[in-house]
């Protein structure tokens, strides 16, 4: 902790100072994804993000370190799960199912479809579509292929950055992308929207929510899983029809 002139070692002490943010961040991004996901694996690669922070970061930069930390260390994590290609394709293929199921029948009927309508548009039978969301469970509004041209058909944000060489991240963060993932939220049904509202704003964990809604805690998986296929769903129709 200390250099040979005396004084504390800025970087370390920094490390141990905000060991804790990563294993708080860690679990609460481990609480949204697979069981199959080890949190021990999230920590590790926060930590090499807290260290990359502590290691760049001066005190005349003007931001507060736990600012500057924290993203460093949140971006660490997600490259790790980029990486390690935590969704199996059986997933994000059954998710690309109900998110077209969702779209065509939100055309189709003009408001949000009901879970028993979306089931009859799959042809499964509610429980099995119920078992389906729950498999899901994990799956992420934006995945980092979004924004890259697949083998079978362009993905939506390819539309909505500009040109290979956006940003990514200025473009998330754009006001067109902002407004329309605003009005997708706004356009859920009213129970998913409150329980986006605990998970997101409010930080509550899956089983918080579930006492908060008087439903178990695999009910409020499912209904998470479907209302982030719901908003995906809804962004793609107004990202490639949209202004952008």
């Amino acid at each position: 902790m200390y250099k040979a002139d005396g004084k504390t070692d800025q970087k370390e002490t920094l490390v141990h100072q905000y060991a804790d943010l990563v294993k708080k961040m860690a679990y609460q991004i481990k609480a949204k994804l697979p069981a199959s996901v080890e949190a021990d694996d999230l920590i590790q690669a926060g930590m090499m993000g807290l260290l990359d922070a502590a290691g760049k970061y001066q005190d005349n930069q003007g931001a507060q370190f736990k600012t500057y930390a924290t993203q460093r260390i949140h971006g660490a994590i997600m490259d790790e799960l980029r990486n390690a290609d935590w969704l199996p394709r059986n997933v994000r293929k059954q998710m690309r199912d109900v998110e077209k199921a969702i779209a065509s029948l939100q055309q189709a009927l003009g408001r949000a479809p009901s879970e028993s309508e979306v089931a009859k548009k799959l042809k499964l039978d509610i429980a099995d579509y119920f078992q389906m969301l729950t498999d899901c469970s994990g799956h992420q509004l934006i995945y980092f292929e979004d924004v890259h041209k697949g083998e079978e058909e362009d993905h939506f944000l390819d539309r909505f950055i500009q040109n290979n060489k956006s940003d990514v991240i200025n473009g998330l963060l754009s006001k067109d992308f902002k407004e329309a993932l605003k009005q997708s939220i706004d356009a859920l049904p009213e129970r998913e929207k409150m329980l986006m509202g605990l998970y997101y704003e409010q930080e509550l964990n899956l089983k918080e929510i579930g006492a908060v809604m008087s439903v178990t805690e695999s009910r409020v998986s499912q209904m998470h899983s479907q209302a982030v296929a719901r908003i995906r769903a809804t962004l793609k129709e107004k990202l490639w029809t949209g202004p952008a």
